[in-house]
């Protein structure tokens, strides 16, 4: 406890425009090397970039979502380094008129509510990419994805432990999905992540050497890699060593960072103003229009749903984590009518165990909402018990039709005639009188084993609250 963590983390995101940010190539993931790629993007002689306007819209909507300050007016810089993806020996960005400054984020850890401060977020096209592998000693360049759009959003040094950390990074996560400006595929590149660790003397206000973890592309990864950072960069000051301010890489195949270069300042990068863009401007009606176009944000949503459903905390945060996920839900009780409670449970709990078997997104779902509301209302009128729900449940997810139709080919009707289920509950209790005594001698769990032998006499088909009733009359006299 005598040190304390500070970190910051710097995310890109890929904006999802259909063309790139200063040419009209595609930005479509997934094309041949270098097929996506045009004089703009190599940068030939003569070529002049021209603005996309919806890269401009995205940016606002962020920035509008995070309560942030929008400006009217920003400048395009040059940030000029040497490496063999970058063509132009540049990279535009904005450097010291970005978009959008000061907004913050809330995130909930520990049982409680922090801010977390954006100090910025600005607007910049990604590289290109280096190939290592298959060329034998050699690097192979793919600008596909040289001038795609990316908002790099930087925020304030306000996290302290690793687990903080990911939390803003899930919330953020979460956000530009919601704002439909990002699809957040860490594996494909359009949500990446630099951290900034650095660790000081519990109560210092001076903020220590920080290093830069570069590139991390999953959250379990950035936990780990700055849960390493700061446990190196102790040892090293209570080894009596000096951190040395650096970019580090995480290797997770060995759980730890290593140097890759010493960091650069923003003096090395030589920033100017870019002389073939002029300044990015827009009136107050171009973000009153953006404005408009908000959706319902995760945080209100996951109120409505706590005061629209009843649903506790735990539930509402759970399906209001994806948009999509929130959608399906509110689709289900919609056309189901039953118990928003019940859809809650099915939702997050047997479906989402059959989406993560399958590793597919809600929205690829092999049930579909109404293919579910379709059960639940089974459910709800008592033509099958929840048990057998989750029979029918599998059958659906492997194609063999809708509730109903499972329901009639197998047989699965529930039994709700009174005298069929008493007969069952006769000759159970006739066949066990040695559990019978228990139960009159006050041995009340015994109850637990009748219902199961009447359930598995009728196949699990008895109406469990029937058999429950008929049982206790019976046992009573």
């Amino acid at each position: 406890m005598r040190w304390e963590p500070v970190i910051g983390l710097e995310v890109h995101i890929q904006l999802l425009t259909q063309s790139k940010i200063f040419s009209g190539e595609s930005t479509r993931y997934g094309a041949e090397p270098n097929m996506q790629a045009c004089a703009v993007d190599i940068a030939l002689p003569g070529v002049l970039p021209v603005m996309n306007k919806e890269a401009v819209r995205m940016a606002v909507k962020f920035g509008l979502a995070v309560g942030a300050q929008i400006n009217h007016r920003s400048v395009f810089a040059r940030k000029n380094y040497f490496y063999p993806d970058l063509p132009k020996g540049y990279q535009i960005s904005q450097y010291e008129l970005p978009i959008v400054s000061r907004g913050h984020i809330d995130i909930e850890y520990d049982g409680a509510i922090k801010t977390i401060g954006i100090t910025r977020a600005h607007l910049e096209e990604d590289a290109g990419k280096s190939l290592h592998e298959d060329f034998h000693g050699l690097t192979g360049i793919d600008l596909n994805r040289a001038g795609t759009p990316l908002l790099e959003i930087v925020s304030e040094p306000d996290m302290r432990s690793a687990q903080e950390a990911v939390s803003y990074l899930k919330k953020l996560h979460a956000l530009v999905r919601y704002l439909q400006i990002c699809d957040g595929n860490m594996q494909e590149g359009s949500f990446r992540c630099d951290a900034n660790v650095s660790v000081r003397p519990r109560g210092q206000t001076e903020l220590g050497t920080r290093s830069e973890l570069k590139n991390i592309n999953s959250f379990r990864f950035v936990e780990k890699a700055i849960k390493f950072e700061i446990e190196r960069q102790i040892d090293v000051l209570e080894g009596g060593g000096t951190v040395v301010q650096e970019t580090r890489l995480y290797d997770p195949g060995k759980d730890e960072t290593r140097s890759m270069r010493s960091k650069e300042e923003a003096h090395d990068y030589r920033y100017f103003p870019d002389p073939d863009l002029p300044p990015l401007e827009f009136d107050e009606s171009f973000v009153k229009a953006v404005k408009q176009t908000l959706p319902e944000l995760p945080d209100a949503k996951r109120d409505r749903f706590m005061s629209q459903y009843g649903l506790n905390a735990y539930d509402a945060g759970v399906l209001t984590t994806a948009r999509e996920m929130a959608d399906y839900y509110e689709e289900v009780v919609s056309a189901s009518g039953a118990d928003p409670k019940l859809v809650a449970n099915w939702v997050t709990g047997e479906l989402s165990g059959y989406l993560n078997k399958d590793n597919r997104e809600i929205a690829d779902s092999a049930v579909s909402s109404t293919a579910l509301a379709g059960m639940i209302k089974r459910i709800a009128d008592s033509t099958i018990s929840g048990k057998i729900a989750k029979e029918v449940l599998d059958a659906m997810w492997n194609g063999e039709g809708d509730a109903d139709a499972v329901i009639e080919k197998r047989g699965l009707k529930q039994i709700t005639d009174m005298s069929a289920i008493e007969k069952v509950v006769d000759e159970v209790l006739a066949a066990n009188p040695v559990q019978v005594e228990q139960h009159a001698s006050g041995e009340q769990k015994v109850f637990g084993y009748f219902v199961g032998q009447v359930m598995k006499a009728t196949s699990g088909k008895a109406n469990p609250k029937q058999v429950n009733e008929i049982l206790e009359k019976k046992l009573r006299s």
